[in-house]
């Protein structure tokens, strides 16, 4: 059931210019180094992973990928 908007022509208060905070297209199109390793995981966790992406509509290994970079991220100004 749509309801139907209707439009009024009234002052709409105090307006708040917001800055744009999306990335530029160049930064989006960036495909950052792979390297192919071989690894053996716990069987616990690559159901888990699976289940996941299944339940997302995504992929089991670019999930693992994303937070191992996270992790990495997260963790690299403490190691220096």
């Amino acid at each position: 059931m749509s309801r139907k908007i209707v439009y009024t022509d009234e002052p709409i208060g105090e307006v708040e210019i917001v800055a744009d905070t999306l990335p530029p297209p160049e930064a989006l199109a960036f495909k950052e180094e792979s390297v192919k390793v071989t690894i053996a995981l716990s069987r616990s966790s690559v159901d888990f992973f699976k289940r996941e992406a299944k339940k997302r509509g995504a992929s089991y290994q670019k999930m693992i990928r994303r937070l191992l970079d996270e992790y990495t991220r997260a963790n690299q100004a403490k190691v220096r």
